[in-house]
């Protein structure tokens, strides 16, 4: 089963089910990010699955580029999201979520 897409896509989806649960549930601001990259990183997986099971001859080469490309987006979202969860921080110190509503008081 490990040289099949199912067993990678499997895995995609859980890890994305696990993310997407940790973005709902959690009231942490930096949990919610590491779960947003969590869903990346299950997004990545499967393009590269996808990638190196497509029969066509340069799907490899493509796939590793648009993985490349959401890690460089992802790397993006946690410098900036991380930047402001601190500057938040500073001013109302707490990392949770449900106060940051009253930005102006």
């Amino acid at each position: 089963m490990s040289d099949s897409l199912d067993a990678y896509l499997i895995l995609s989806g859980i890890l994305f089910a696990i993310g997407s649960f940790g973005f709902l549930a959690r009231r942490n601001a930096i949990s919610m990010l590491m779960s947003i990259e969590l869903m990346l990183n299950a997004v990545n997986l499967a393009i590269v699955a996808f990638a190196a099971f497509s029969p066509a001859t340069d799907a490899q080469a493509q796939g590793s580029v648009i993985a490349l490309m959401v890690m460089a987006v992802a790397a993006a979202e946690a410098t900036v999201g991380l930047a402001i969860v601190i500057a938040i921080y500073r001013n109302k110190k707490t990392p949770l979520v449900d106060e940051y509503d009253a930005m102006s008081r």
